[in-house]
């Protein structure tokens, strides 16, 4: 097979869909991967090291898109790459079609078989949404701290305080592997924290394996309203896969928050856990609406490529080889967690959740797989 790794055009995305080592794999497999020149750059891995494994080198994104049958990418395909997407070929790369209403009607109208990674799930867990999780996670805190600095707009509080002063108080909403995450950094940074679920199992897990400084609680309306009131920085990362975040924040709740605030919006890929995110950039990271900071940029991980895009190899490469190897119709037939992967196929909407989002016609896949 043909395999295209283009190079990634959403504004500061910087990692590559496949590192050098992705690539040989996949070569040694016998097929083809065509690297859209100056593709790694920003991950650490220089056109000579795809060169180097046996990929050719290829000068522009129409290129790549025009020779393979599969595109392995990071992030959704933006505006620009429309045009070039042909019908039947796979797309394997991260979609949350569900935000984006412009994303799914251009992918219906390609033709083209739109393979999620946020949807590809095995033994009920997201196996291609949890290296970037764990990454979002840990930067969730890292950000939130930063902002937390008076010259930043924030609180003007230490995460851990010092001998003789209070720490912060963290509040994380999701007691998944993103919440998890956030969770263990604040902690380990001497921050007083609580982690929500609605989950009594997961808690139960939380309550044995997190250090003392961290308590987890049961979600609901009643217990958050209670504790964003003390909060300093609070971290969102609910997920319902393929679907919109619950809004768990609204509008009004900024009035009880203290001035300084700081919103980290990890669910923003999904539409966002509260009220009154709104996606951007790392380039323009936040908003301030009522004296609180909202940070929600949809591409997080895309700060520290280099750790992102080797973790999210790590994780792909084998549905990569899979898809590769048997050719994607017959991959999704012997693999169901592939076949979950599947959102749009051919202008058909064969994920629930993203049907349900627009009003559009589902059809199951096992229909057009058979």
């Amino acid at each position: 097979m043909k395999i295209g790794i283009p190079k990634e055009i959403k504004p500061q995305e910087a990692r590559v869909g496949v590192t050098p080592a992705g690539a040989q794999a996949l070569i040694q497999s016998g097929h083809e991967v065509y690297v859209q020149k100056g593709a790694g750059l920003l991950s650490g891995f220089e056109d000579f090291s795809y060169k180097a494994v046996g990929c050719q080198l290829v000068d522009s994104l129409q290129s790549v898109y025009k020779t393979a049958e599969m595109i392995i990418k990071v992030k959704e395909p933006v505006e620009e790459e429309y045009a070039f997407i042909q019908p039947n070929q796979l797309l394997f790369t991260y979609f949350h079609f569900a935000s984006s209403a412009a994303l799914t009607h251009a992918m219906i109208a390609s033709k083209a078989i739109c393979l999620a990674y946020e949807t590809v799930s095995e033994n009920n867990k997201l196996p291609l949404l949890i290296p970037m999780s764990e990454v979002a996670g840990r930067m969730a805190t890292q950000e939130g701290a930063k902002y937390l600095e008076k010259p930043q707009g924030g609180f003007g509080i230490l995460l851990g305080g010092v001998p003789g002063v209070a720490p912060a108080h963290v509040m994380v909403l999701g007691g998944g592997i993103a919440g998890t995450e956030a969770a263990k950094m604040a902690s380990g940074l001497g921050a007083n924290v609580t982690i929500f679920d609605n989950n009594l199992d997961r808690l139960r897990h939380l309550e044995d394996v997190m250090p003392s400084n961290v308590t987890p609680m049961f979600s609901n309306t009643y217990n958050i309203e209670k504790e964003i009131q003390r909060s300093h920085l609070i971290i969102g990362t609910v997920l319902i896969p393929g679907s919109k975040a619950p809004k768990l924040i609204t509008k009004t709740h900024l009035k009880t928050m203290m001035p300084g605030t700081v919103l980290v919006d990890v669910a923003i890929d999904q539409g966002g856990c509260f009220e009154t995110s709104e996606p951007t950039t790392h380039e323009n990271p936040i908003r301030v609406k009522e004296g609180i900071i909202h940070y929600a940029v949809t591409n997080m991980p895309g700060a520290v490529p280099n750790t992102s895009t080797i973790a999210l190899t790590n994780a792909s490469l084998k549905y990569a080889l899979q898809l590769a190897n048997k050719g994607w119709k017959k991959a999704c037939q012997e693999n169901q967690a592939l076949q979950r992967g599947l959102n749009i196929v051919q202008g058909k909407v064969v994920y629930k959740e993203v049907a349900e989002a627009f009003n559009l016609e589902y059809i199951d896949s096992s229909s057009i797989l058979n």
